[in-house]
C-alpha cells in the first residue's frame, strides 16, 4: 500500500499550499451548508454538521467561514443551494474511482467528469460498479513530518480509545475506526493530539498494482480531479510499486 500512500501523503502536503487551502475551504462550506440544510444548524442534533464542522477544524478553517456556511444552510443567509452524491467509475488501467460531489448544477459537474475521464482514459460507470470495492471507516490523521508522535504511544492511545488500527505511512500516521465508533474516538483523543484531517472515508478492499507509464497516467489524473471544485474526495483502489515510485521522484512526477 506503499504507493498509495504515497500519493496521499503528496496529496495532504499540497492541501498547505495557500492556493489549495482557499479551494478546499471552498468545498469544505459547501459540505457545511449542505448537512446544514439537510439536519439542521445544530452539530449537536445534527452529526453529519459535527462532523463536516471538525474536519473544517482540522484544517484550520476560520470560525466565521464556518459560522456562514451554517447559515447559508439553514437560510439565515442568501447563497447557492447545493446538493451532495455519489459518481463511481474507472481510471486508466482500470483502477477504480469512487466520487462525493457536491455542487449547484448536477448536469454540468456530470458533463465536466465524464470530459475529464474520456481525456484522461477512463469513464463513469453505473451505480454500484465499484463501490463493493471499498470499505467505509474513520479517519483521524496526524503530520508527523517534524517526529513530534511517538508511534508507540500514538497506537496505545488510540487503541485504548477504541480505533481499529493504526498505520505509519512516510510523514502520516493514520487511525481507523468503525464508522459508528469515529466521533467517540476522536473526542477522546482529541484531549492529546491536533489532527490534520479526518473524517469518515472508503478504503479500497484490493488493489491495482501499476507499472510507470500508468502512473503517470493516474496522477495527472488524480491531479485534475483533486482541482475540481465540486469534487469533494475522489476514493481510488490504484498501488504504485516503491520501484515506480523511485522512478517518478526522479522525474520529478511525485
Amino acid at each position: 500500500m506503499a504507493g498509495h500512500s504515497k500519493w496521499h501523503n503528496i496529496r495532504h502536503q499540497k492541501k498547505k499550499e495557500d492556493k489549495r487551502r482557499a479551494k478546499l475551504f471552498s468545498k469544505l462550506s459547501k459540505k457545511i451548508a449542505v448537512a446544514a440544510r439537510e439536519g439542521g444548524g445544530d452539530p449537536e442534533k445534527n452529526p453529519d454538521l459535527r462532523m463536516a464542522i471538525e474536519k473544517a477544524k482540522d484544517n484550520n478553517m476560520p470560525k466565521d467561514n464556518i459560522e456562514r456556511a451554517i447559515k447559508r444552510g439553514t437560510g439565515e443567509l442568501e447563497g447557492v443551494e447545493y446538493e451532495s452524491f455519489t459518481y463511481e467509475g474507472y481510471g486508466p488501467a482500470g483502477v477504480a474511482l469512487f466520487f462525493e460531489i457536491t455542487t449547484d448544477n448536477r448536469n454540468r459537474t456530470a458533463s465536466e467528469l465524464r470530459h475529464i475521464l474520456s481525456e484522461n482514459g477512463g469513464n463513469l460507470g453505473e451505480e454500484g460498479c465499484v463501490a463493493w470495492m471499498f470499505e467505509r471507516k474513520g479517519q483521524l490523521i496526524l503530520d508527523n513530518a517534524d517526529g513530534d508522535h511517538d508511534i508507540d504511544e500514538v497506537i496505545l492511545d488510540a487503541l485504548e480509545a477504541g480505533a481499529e488500527d493504526v498505520r505509519e505511512e512516510d510523514d502520516l500516521i493514520r487511525i481507523l475506526t468503525e464508522p459508528g465508533d469515529y466521533m467517540d474516538v476522536k473526542q477522546e483523543l482529541n484531549e492529546s493530539y491536533d489532527f490534520s484531517d479526518s473524517g469518515l472515508v472508503r478504503l479500497p478492499s484490493n488493489e491495482v498494482d501499476l507499472n510507470l507509464q500508468e502512473a503517470k497516467k493516474v496522477l495527472s489524473l488524480m491531479e485534475e480531479l483533486d482541482d475540481h471544485d465540486d469534487i469533494q474526495e475522489v476514493y481510488t483502489n490504484f498501488n504504485i510499486p516503491e520501484s515506480v515510485m523511485v522512478k517518478l521522484e526522479e522525474e520529478g512526477v511525485a
